[in-house]
């Protein structure tokens, strides 16, 4: 990892997505959970946080849990019309289609949200081609750890998340995880908080959509408007 001036060169600014000090200059290798309930904009959060850095020439891995590949793939080449053929890769775990290399972008298709080794292996793929493409900085975005629980026990998804984490700061990326927090019960967010280096807690507070940033720095930050 560099140091002193190259590393400050080296940090993430994501607080043009957040407006939040703490995401300023995140460290390449930083993993972040958004958490909120249902309807929160978790999604879109770790979509645009992908999406800025796209425009600014990094690399962008989706895990997609719900939405079809090829509409996540429409979706970047949309809002991000300057992407690359060598800047987007795809790990489509809904169980119903094939590996494919289309419109430029990597797409890997996993059996289920449930087949973790799949997954795994989806990424390492992913981020081995955007790297051979020149792609050395990059953001990854999973959404979401929920539907993986509805698979498979929170131990498992928390050693998934460990992994993931190490890759992602072998590869100098930073990562996005998604979960509903109403969708589960206390003991099991809290063993999943423990994979991340930080926390974007979303709530609803009078109609309002609040937002506050944990585990970045000494203290948690206020809450704000989103």
């Amino acid at each position: 990892m560099e140091t002193g001036t190259d590393l400050s060169e080296t940090m993430y600014d994501l607080s043009t997505v957040l407006d939040f000090d703490a995401l300023e200059s995140v460290r390449p290798g930083t993993s972040l959970l958004i958490a909120g309930p249902a309807m929160s904009g978790k999604e879109a959060i770790a979509f645009d946080v992908l999406k800025e850095g796209a425009r600014g020439g990094e690399g962008a891995v989706v895990v997609t849990t719900n939405d079809r590949a090829a509409s996540v793939v429409d979706e970047f080449r949309t809002d991000v019309p300057e992407l690359g053929e060598s800047q987007l890769g795809v790990v489509d775990c809904r169980g119903d289609g094939v590996d494919a290399d289309e419109s430029g972008a990597f797409v890997h298709h996993v059996s289920s949200p449930g087949d973790l080794t799949g997954i795994g292996i989806g990424i390492t793929k992913a981020l081995e081609g955007l790297h051979k493409g020149g792609r050395d900085r990059g953001r990854l975005a999973l959404v979401s750890l929920s539907t993986m629980l509805t698979y498979t026990d929170k131990k498992t998804v928390f050693k998934l998340c460990h992994i993931l984490s190490s890759r992602l700061d072998s590869a100098g990326y930073v990562g996005v995880f998604t979960i509903d927090s109403g969708a589960h019960d206390d003991q099991t967010l809290q063993v999943i908080k423990q994979a991340f280096d930080g926390l974007v807690e979303i709530r609803e507070n009078e109609g309002a959509r609040e937002a506050r940033v944990m585990g970045l720095s000494a203290e948690p930050s206020d809450w704000q408007d989103l």
